[in-house]
This record gives C-alpha cells, structure tokens and sequence, in this order.
C-alpha cells in the first residue's frame, strides 16, 4: 500500500507542474524527430508516445523519427579513453544540419546532458559547453521554422553507477534548462526531477529499488516516466496515474502487441534514418536504405492500426 500511495503522489505533483505549461500537438504537426544520446536510441520512452499517441489520434498521419546515437554529446566534449581509446565521443555539431535537412521536422524533441559532463565533478568550463552546445541546438532548429522542445537530462543513480557528485552535475544543467522557460520562453520538459523524486521514495521503501542497473540507461520504468512527463506536457491528464505504458494502453484490443509492434518498426526505422544521414559511431548495426525501410514500415502501420480503437 505505501508503494501505491508513493506512487500516486508523486503523479500528482508532476501533473501540477506540468500542466501549467502544456502544448497540445496540433493537426499540423506530422514529422516529430526525437535527437539524443544512448537513452533516446534505446527508444523506450520514444515508443510509449507513439503509441499513445497513435491511440489517442487515430485519424491522424504523422511520422514520428529517432534519431538518438549512442555517446553523443552536443557539448562536443569526451573524456580521455572512451570507449576504452576506441573512438571519441559523437559531436551532435557534426551531423545536426544533415538530420535536419533530411527529416524536415515540425516538431523536436531534444534529450542531453546525461553524457555532457562527461562523468566528472561539476566544472564551469564544462558546464559552459553544454549552454553553448544547447543554445546552439535550439538556434538551429528555430532556424528551419520547426518548434523545438528540450528535455531536462535523466537521473544519474550513483548508488549503481557509482560516480559520486554526478547527480549535483546534472541537477545543475537541468536547473539552467528549466531557468529557460521564463528567460527566453523555451519549452522545457523536466524528466530529471521526476525521476530523482521516484527513485527516492521508492528507495526509502525498499533499499534495492533501482530504474537504472548502470546509474545511467533507465529500465521500461524510467522510460515510462519519461514518456509520462512528455505526455502531460502534451496535454494528457489520465497518464498522470498510470504506472506504465500498458496501464495507460488499456482501451486498446492487445496493448503489449501493440506496444511490440511500435518498438520493432521504430527500431527499424531509427537505423535505417541513423544510416541514412552518415552518423560517424563506429560500432553501429547498418540500417536498410530509407526507402526501404519506409515502405516496410507501411505495412507494418497496417498491423498497429488494427489494434486501434476508432481505426477503419
């Protein structure tokens, strides 16, 4: 019972938060490109909004593209060795104007600062990086006319991930995201506080509570709470208590086959685009060509759209 009640609590104060601020994606929004590191290539969180949105939009066409990369930073920095010396890591600077020319977004949703402190104590210089890096993303995509919507960076656990003082890092990079809202009017989704508070009523709870293995990439439950806070923000106040993608899917015919369904022809899809803009990560799996994988993709829309309520 005090699980469930930790549980509701803190759903409600984040649809508080939230809602003060929430955008509805209106009927001209058709591509949304989801950009980011490891944690927006994992897709988890990215494919719980498709598929609540495909639920709640049945009528809608729009197309919804991941293109996260695994280690990138858009501060440009990388600590000595990573990757055991392989490789640096991945500059957002160095293939943003390709992303962007070739999706052609309406809508961005942008996830960093988990890698732009690089796993060191809190440095001005770095910090430094990471606004102008940010500043820089924002400028960039306000420039093609497409709405840009930043995400605060995820939890650092440092009981698992066991760099201690990366959490003050990324609280301060997600209060400068947040300070943004009233001094420039961005829009700004916070996933980190969220977290950081789930995490730690769940803890007191049990002591082996955990959303991350690594400290760093969140399990289906923090992805979920990710995709939560996007979806308030959007606008849709029933999220606010459910406890995972399936709760909040419960209307439709097969809700794990279809959330099954999403993340096969998301994940087909965010390696074909990933290959077809020239990201430069060794160690990357080739995607099929583009239009290849889109046409794929349209026969396997087919098979989500009959498990969806209201589909003809």
């Amino acid at each position: 019972m005090k699980k469930l009640n930790a549980i509701i609590v803190w759903g409600c104060l984040s649809l508080v938060y939230t809602m003060s601020t929430a955008q509805v994606i209106n009927g001209t929004t058709k591509k949304i490109l989801f950009i980011g590191n490891s944690i927006t290539w994992a897709g988890m969180y990215v494919n719980d909004v498709e598929a609540y949105l495909r639920v709640q939009y049945p009528g809608r066409q729009f197309e919804i593209i991941n293109v996260g990369l695994p280690s990138e930073t858009v501060s440009g920095l990388s600590e000595p060795g990573h990757a055991d010396g392989k490789f640096p890591r991945p500059d957002l600077h160095e293939r943003l104007d390709r992303v962007l020319e070739q999706t052609k977004p309406d809508l961005v949703f942008a996830c960093y600062g988990m890698n732009d402190g690089i796993y060191m104590p809190l440095d001005s210089v770095r910090f430094q990086k990471f606004k102008e890096g940010i500043n820089w993303l924002h400028a960039e995509v306000v420039k093609t006319g497409a709405r840009i919507v930043h995400l605060t960076p995820p939890d650092y656990d440092e009981v698992k991930g066991k760099i201690i003082g990366y959490t003050k890092v990324l609280d301060t990079y997600s209060d400068w995201l947040l300070s943004k809202i009233h001094s420039s009017k961005w829009q700004v989704i916070d996933i980190h506080y969220p977290m950081k508070k789930y995490l730690e009523e769940h803890r007191k709870l049990d002591a082996n509570f955990a959303l991350t293995q690594d400290g760093v990439h969140p399990d289906e439950t923090g992805h979920w709470i990710m995709a939560r806070q996007i979806l308030l923000y959007l606008g849709f106040k029933p999220v606010a208590a459910s406890n995972s993608i399936i709760t909040s899917l419960s209307q439709t015919k097969d809700a794990k086959k279809l959330l099954t369904l999403v993340a096969e022809r998301q994940n087909m899809l965010r390696d074909a685009w990933l290959t077809a803009t020239k990201h430069t990560r060794p160690g990357m799996a080739t995607g099929l060509p583009l239009s290849e994988a889109q046409a794929k993709a349209a026969s396997m829309l087919s098979a989500i759209e009959v498990l969806i309520p209201g589909k003809k």
